[in-house]
C-alpha cells in the first residue's frame, strides 16, 4: 500500500514537471519573432527594408520551419526528444543574440537560427504531449497553445516602449526576450540531467503505419496547417503598419496587437475544451476559418471598425493553431505516425505561411494600399474554412482514406 502510494506520487511530480516543461518551452515559440511587427517600421527605416523585403523578414522563420521541420524526428530519435528540445532552446537564445547585434547581416543569420529552433520546438512539442499526456491531448494542447499566445502578448505590448526608452532601439527590445529561454534552459537542464539513460526512439522498434505523405488526409490536414498560419503571420507582420498608416500611434497598434493575443489565449483555452465535445470536429472547424474571412474582408471594407475585426480574428486564430495541432494526434493511429504527421504539415504547412507576409508586402507595394492584400488573403481564409470541413471528419489516416 505504501508502496502504491508511493508510485502514485512519484507519478503526479513527473505529470507536474512535464507539464511545467511544456509550458516554459511554449513560452518561447511566439514571443521572439511576433514581437517583431510592432517595431518592424523601425527596422525598415534603420536598414532601408522595401516592404517586401520586410516581409521577406518576419517569414524567413516559416521558410526555415519548411526547410528543418522534417529533420526534427530523425534528430529527436537519435538524441533523445529531451535533449533535442534542450539543445533547440540553446539555439534560440544564440539565433536572439545575434539578431539583436548591430553587426550586417547578424539580423538575418539570427532570424535563421530563430526559425530553426522554433522549427524542432514546434515539431517535438505535440509528440511530447503525445508521449507524456496521450489522455488529455487537447487540452494540454490548448494550455500550452493559450500560454504562447499570453507571453507573445506581452511582447507585442512592451516591445514599443523599451525600444523608444533604450539607446539601443529595436535591438534591445528584440534581444530581452533570449532571458525566457535561459530560464527554460536552466529549469530543464537538472531534467535533463536525470534521463541521460533515456532510450532514443531510435531503438525502439517502429509500429507500422501508413505515412502520411501518401494520403489525402495527410494532405489535408497540411494545407489547413499552411492556410491558418498564412492568416496568423500575416496579422502578426502587417497588423500594426495597417494601423499606424492610418493614423494610429505605434504604441496603440502595439498594445492593440498584445490584446489580439490575449483575447486568442482565452480562444485557445476554449477550443482546448470543446474539440471533444461533438461527434467530430467540421463545426468548430469551419467557424474558425469563416471567421478569418470576415477579418480580413472586413478590415479591407470596413477599416473603421478595426477593434470589431482585431475580436474577431483573434478568436478565429486561437482556435485554428489548437485545431490544427490537435489533428497531429487526433487524425494518427499511433505516436509515430503522429511525429510523421506534425513534420509534414509543418513543413509543407509552414512553407504556405512563409508566403503570406512576403505576398502581402509584394501586393501592397504593386497597389499602393492595403485593400487588394486583404481582399487576396481574405480568399485564402474562405479556402480555409472549405478545408476545415474536410479535416474535420472523425477518421484517421488508415491503410486507405
Amino acid at each position: 500500500m505504501l508502496a502504491t502510494a508511493r508510485n502514485s506520487q512519484d507519478r503526479t511530480v513527473r505529470f507536474g514537471f512535464a507539464f511545467i516543461g511544456v509550458l516554459l518551452i511554449a513560452v518561447n515559440l511566439r514571443v521572439s519573432f511576433v514581437s517583431v511587427g510592432p517595431v518592424l517600421e523601425n527596422i525598415s527605416g534603420d536598414l532601408q527594408l522595401s516592404s517586401a523585403a520586410a516581409g521577406f523578414l518576419t517569414g524567413l522563420p516559416l521558410i526555415v520551419f519548411a526547410v528543418f521541420s522534417p529533420v526534427a524526428p530523425r534528430i529527436a530519435s537519435r538524441l533523445g526528444l529531451d535533449r533535442t528540445l534542450w539543445l533547440s532552446l540553446l539555439i534560440l537564445a544564440v539565433g536572439i543574440v545575434l539578431r539583436s547585434l548591430p553587426v550586417p547581416g547578424f539580423i538575418w543569420l539570427g532570424t535563421v537560427l530563430i526559425g530553426l529552433a522554433i522549427a524542432f520546438l514546434n515539431v517535438l512539442v505535440p509528440s511530447l504531449v503525445k508521449r507524456d499526456f496521450p489522455l488529455r491531448v487537447s487540452q494540454v494542447t490548448g494550455s500550452y497553445t493559450a500560454t504562447q499566445a499570453a507571453f507573445a502578448a506581452v511582447g507585442a505590448a512592451v516591445v514599443v516602449p523599451v525600444a523608444q526608452m533604450s539607446p539601443a532601439g529595436w535591438r534591445f527590445a528584440l534581444g530581452i526576450w533570449v532571458g525566457l529561454a535561459l530560464i527554460a534552459m536552466a529549469v530543464l537542464l537538472p531534467w535533463l540531467r536525470r534521463h541521460r539513460l533515456d532510450t532514443p526512439h531510435a531503438t525502439m522498434p517502429e509500429a507500422p503505419h501508413r505515412s502520411p505523405w501518401a494520403s489525402a488526409l495527410g494532405w489535408q490536414v497540411t494545407i489547413f496547417m499552411g492556410l491558418q498560419s498564412i492568416g496568423f503571420y500575416v496579422l502578426m507582420a502587417w497588423l500594426p503598419s495597417i494601423e499606424q498608416s492610418r493614423g494610429i500611434p505605434a504604441t496603440t497598434a502595439g498594445v492593440h496587437l498584445s490584446v489580439f493575443l490575449l483575447i486568442s489565449v482565452f480562444a485557445s483555452l476554449a477550443a482546448g475544451g470543446i474539440i471533444h465535445r461533438g461527434v467530430d470536429q467540421r463545426f468548430v472547424s469551419f467557424m474558425s476559418g469563416a471567421l478569418m474571412f470576415v477579418t480580413f474582408l472586413g478590415l479591407a471594407l470596413v477599416p473603421d471598425l478595426i477593434l470589431l475585426w482585431i475580436l474577431l480574428g483573434a478568436i478565429g486564430c486561437g482556435s485554428l493553431i489548437v485545431i490544427a495541432l490537435s489533428l497531429f494526434s487526433l487524425r494518427t493511429v499511433n505516436h509515430l505516425q503522429a511525429a510523421s504527421l506534425s513534420g509534414m504539415a509543418q513543413s509543407v504547412g509552414y512553407g504556405l505561411g512563409a508566403v503570406g507576409p512576403v505576398m502581402f508586402g509584394g501586393l501592397r507595394d504593386v497597389s499602393g494600399g492595403w485593400t487588394l492584400p486583404l481582399i487576396v488573403t481574405a480568399g485564402i481564409m474562405a479556402v480555409l474554412a472549405g478545408t476545415g470541413l474536410l479535416v474535420g471528419r472523425d477518421h484517421v489516416i488508415r491503410g486507405t482514406d
